[in-house]
């Protein structure tokens, strides 16, 4: 069982950053590969970022290459998103989710566990 809390959301401007955190309980928190999704009003839910057990491995969503970064603390069960370079269509919730499956994607359905969300808002 992993419970998931984001944080770090707010509102900025365009050509801003934020850093989004995952606080996540477990004490197998290294065992499971970690996912940043989002979901704007009235749109899907759509994946974001994904990092694998270790950190090693890091996979983006082609409309956030280069402008975001995943990470993770196994030390301290966290993992975080930094973003940069946000422009409004960034705007939408973001959520935190854990998979204990291997090689994991940016399928909604291979992740077991997702936080509440935290809101970003870019204005223009």
């Amino acid at each position: 069982q992993v419970h998931l809390v984001e944080s770090g959301g707010g509102t900025v401007q365009a050509g801003e950053s934020l850093r989004l955190s995952c606080a996540a309980s477990g004490r197998t928190f290294s065992r499971y590969y970690m996912g940043w999704f989002r979901q704007a009003p009235g749109k899907e839910r759509e994946f974001v970022a994904r990092i694998t057990w270790s950190g090693g491995r890091t996979y983006y969503a082609d409309s956030v290459k280069g402008r975001f970064t995943i990470s993770r603390d196994n030390a301290k069960n966290m993992v975080y998103l930094q973003m940069a370079n946000l422009n409004p269509e960034d705007t939408a919730v973001y959520y935190c989710a854990a998979s204990s499956g291997l090689n994991v994607g940016p399928r909604l359905d291979e992740y077991d566990y997702w936080g509440q969300g935290t809101q970003v808002t870019v204005s223009s």
